[in-house]
């Protein structure tokens, strides 16, 4: 059966399933004393917050970014509020909660974007303090004395953040999207993964299956020289060369990895990224209610800058916004916040913080000697991208780039790159807004697919506009870590590739089996296929390769 890929990689194993999430009911009997049952609700939706601050603290990147987040959500007054209203219009005080998150969780879903990738985590907050208020244990990873194939509807952060890679070898789910919670933490932890795989329902626990989460293809029962192929595969691709990325002809591909915290560096370092392509500053404001000092800033990015040596840094200013809300901002609620003030944008709400994060950038990379990029989230016109050029060149940073990920960019690259020495491609929103489908929209997950043939054009025209100006072109997106389009965007003219640490060992095993020709003449392929599929086949056959 098929499903979207949404973190590479080939695993092999029995499948089984998420144990389920207590139920409630209209007719479940109240309470006698409503006061008291409101008091209890309040101190389960606290105790649940309080575990996800915890387990945040206890993890790095990606997850604990995360995590801060579901706990903000657990914490948040109007959701308390509507419970409270429930219970005292005579609601049994667990399905109180399952009214009250069913509520605001229509209204994410109507908001679409970002907002709408909320949902989940938003449902994973309800089952946790009913469980908490039922007595009962929430739902979470089965025990397995063997390594397992995970499965479920979706998988909620607190979930994917705990997992155990020596034990889940591999993530199925029904719902989903491949730039969801579940596929950036599967990335991070290096486990394949596929979702929006609706079929994936009828999979019995303990069927074997083979799941590749590059190709998104989930192979039922397979044969025994199945298994021993996808299990060699493994053992290959543990034993991959190390050393910067290059082409089977020496190209150079600098390989780069996206990291969010000093763990994440690490990481990095772990696994031979040659840079940090996209450093995440955004944990560095969650969970707050002012903003970091300058000199906080400055200790926490010269920490993860001594980490990395003499490897340079690219990092990206505060991406943030009313789909991310931070308390010190006072945004307004928007009604598309994916189209909202974010990023950039801040900067006519609170220019003090963009000046103040690149003032401690600059120091931390003064203090260090690292050489350090920086570059602003959505940037739209050319206005906005001088803007922040001429503002990065005053706090002393003289390499500044900017995020391609709004279809005006991509278009007027060409102006844009005057004012920049690099771009940044992140197809996660690049896609999002190319296609105007929602990433968490599992019927939607198809457009999100990086091998669609407007996808890889849009990134074509970035290169073109480059050009002329001599302008670094790099992909930080998901879209980076799948082998195979890896040597597309390489054909394509992207010059540097950065992905989670993890991914790195098989995109570097890829390049260094086909030569720059290749790469191009696979590139040439997606760009005249008519769908994804067709481009994918298409690319594999240029590159000398089987598609599944």
């Amino acid at each position: 059966m098929r499903g979207v890929a949404a973190a590479p990689g080939v695993a092999v194993g029995p499948v089984k399933w998420l144990a389920p999430a207590p139920v409630t009911s209209r007719d479940d009997p109240p309470g006698s004393d409503v006061d008291a049952e409101i008091a209890r609700a309040e101190a389960a939706f606290e105790a649940v917050a309080g575990r996800y601050a915890t387990q945040a603290l206890a993890v790095a990147g990606p997850a604990a970014d995360i995590l801060f987040m579901t706990s903000a959500l657990a914490g948040d007054p109007a959701l308390l509020d509507q419970v409270r209203a429930e219970i005292r219009g005579g609601m049994p005080t667990a399905h109180a909660v399952t009214e009250a998150v069913a509520h605001f969780g229509g209204q994410l879903a109507a908001l679409g974007g970002r907002m709408a990738e909320r949902v989940s985590d938003l449902t994973d907050v309800g089952h946790r303090v009913v469980a908490e208020l039922l007595g009962v244990e929430p739902p979470g990873i089965p025990s397995s004395p063997t390594p397992f194939v995970l499965a479920a509807d979706d998988l909620a952060p607190a979930d994917t953040a705990a997992l155990d890679p020596a034990q889940v070898v591999g993530l199925l789910t029904v719902a989903g999207g491949p730039t969801s919670h579940t596929a950036i933490l599967a990335k991070a932890l290096g486990i394949p993964a596929v979702v929006a795989a609706p079929d994936a329902v009828t999979i019995a626990t303990g069927t074997e299956v083979v799941l590749d989460g590059t190709t998104g293809v989930v192979e039922l029962e397979p044969s025994p020289a199945r298994r021993a192929e996808v299990l060699a595969h493994r053992e290959r691709l543990a034993a991959a060369p190390t050393g910067p990325g290059r082409t089977a002809d020496g190209y150079p591909v600098p390989l780069l990895a996206n990291v969010g915290s000093g763990a994440d560096a690490r990481l990095a370092v772990e696994f031979g990224a040659e840079g940090v392509g996209l450093f995440r500053t955004e944990f560095l404001f969650l969970d707050r209610h002012s903003a970091p000092t300058v000199a906080e800033q400055t200790d926490v990015y010269a920490e993860v800058f001594r980490i990395l040596g003499d490897r340079p840094v690219t990092v990206r200013t505060l991406d943030a916004g009313s789909d991310k809300p931070l308390p010190f901002l006072n945004l307004p609620a928007e009604e598309n916040p994916a189209l909202g003030v974010r990023g950039l944008r801040l900067r006519g709400v609170d220019e003090q913080a963009l000046l103040d994060q690149l003032t401690a950038i600059a120091a931390a990379a003064a203090e260090t000697g690292t050489p350090v990029a920086v570059m602003a989230p959505m940037v739209a016109t050319a206005e906005e991208a001088n803007y922040f050029a001429a503002h990065a060149t005053a706090a002393g940073l003289e390499n500044r780039g900017i995020m391609i990920e709004i279809p005006a960019a991509a278009l007027c690259s060409d102006r844009l790159g005057a004012e920049v020495e690099f771009f940044s491609i992140g197809t996660n929103d690049l896609s999002q807004y190319l296609f105007g489908a929602d990433r968490m929209s599992a019927a939607l997950a198809a457009l999100h697919d990086p091998w669609q043939p407007a996808l890889a054009a849009a990134i074509a025209t970035v290169v073109a506009g480059a050009e002329p100006h001599g302008v670094k072109v790099g992909v930080c997106g998901e879209s980076a870590s799948d082998p195979e389009f890896a040597c597309v965007l390489v054909g394509l003219g992207v010059q540097s590739l950065s992905m989670a640490p993890r991914s790195l060992i098989a995109v570097r095993a890829r390049l260094a089996q086909v030569t720059l020709d290749r790469c191009r003449v696979a590139a040439a392929s997606v760009l005249a296929a008519r769908t994804a599929h067709d481009a994918r086949q298409a690319a594999c056959s240029a590159l000398g390769l089987n598609a599944r």
